[in-house]
């Protein structure tokens, strides 16, 4: 009887230690929605750096997203986003989670994508997982198979690497918001972006990880002639918000690179076996010092 004591009380160790992470992500969302209603309530903030708050964001895009959809025109709630990995660190799962959004996800590796449909959560929303790697020649025909309205709430493209090319590319959706990663390594004077390559990967184009994506600049460029005002970034310094200009208001107004340029603070460079140097700064800058950009505005290549 005894042995058989310990073997029930085993058993229900187990099913505790199973069901811990569902407590967690439960407490989580739930802490989530309270700071939601408090961002919600702000109007007349400095920066979008006042509304941040992390719930399975990287940074504290959560929180940022919530104020966005909160002050804005979003006659569909769908999204769409690039380069999830397995989504467990993701800009729009509190979204999905929270506020029952439909969305459209890919990512390049099709373990990512298999751990997403095989969990817990992928029956119980509208949520697409594609596994594709994405170019200029096939993303609007990918997004194609998107059943969304045209006109989604959010657009979040997160591929580091040719990230300002993709965007230049699609011409199938009309999103209210669109999230795009900048390099704060390229700085806030020049509008620079890798040279297109349809095989680019981060790590290969240069072993410091450093040299991808675009500026904020660049980005900024391209979104206003696709029709977009740049209203922030996070205080990572790594996503650039753009509203479509006719979603503007009194609350979410444009503002300037100038203002709303962040250098980031985290440190990814690596050394030429992969480790982390925990390198900034300038430090980080003179490792990818020389290589070639992309300058869109003159559209002439030069070098960082």
């Amino acid at each position: 009887m005894r042995i058989f004591h310990w073997c029930q009380q085993g058993l229900d160790f187990l099913r505790e230690l199973y069901r811990l992470p569902q407590v967690i992500e439960a407490q989580m969302l739930l802490q989530g929605k309270v700071l939601s209603e408090n961002v919600k309530k702000m109007e007349n903030i400095v920066s979008l750096s006042d509304v941040e708050f992390k719930v399975f964001s990287q940074f504290g895009d959560d929180g940022i997203i919530q104020w966005l959809i909160c002050h804005l025109d979003i006659p569909h709630r769908t999204f769409v986003e690039f380069g999830v990995e397995d989504y467990h660190e993701s800009n729009t799962r509190f979204l999905l989670f929270k506020d029952n959004w439909a969305g459209f996800i890919m990512d390049g590796s099709e373990r990512n994508i298999s751990r997403i449909v095989r969990s817990g959560y992928y029956w119980k929303y509208a949520l697409i997982a594609r596994s594709v790697f994405v170019d200029r020649d096939n993303i609007n025909t990918i997004l194609a198979e998107c059943p969304f309205d045209h006109e989604v709430g959010i657009l979040h493209i997160d591929l580091d690497g040719v990230d300002y090319w993709i965007w230049d590319e699609i011409n199938s959706l009309s999103p209210v918001i669109v999230i795009l990663e900048y390099n704060s390594m390229f700085g806030n004077e020049r509008a620079i972006t890798v040279p297109y390559d349809k095989k680019f990967s981060r790590t290969k184009a240069h072993f410091s990880n450093l040299y991808w994506g675009a500026s904020l600049p660049a980005l900024r460029h391209l979104s206003a002639r696709k029709g977009y005002a740049f209203v922030g970034s996070n205080s990572a310094g790594n996503n650039a918000y753009f509203v479509r200009v006719d979603k503007l208001n009194s609350i979410v107004m444009e503002t300037s690179t100038d203002v709303g340029y962040v250098e980031s603070k985290y440190r990814e460079g690596r050394d030429m076996q992969g480790n982390l140097t925990y390198a900034m700064g300038r430090d980080c800058l003179d490792l990818i010092r020389g290589l070639p950009v992309y300058n869109v505005i003159s559209e002439q290549m030069e070098v960082l």
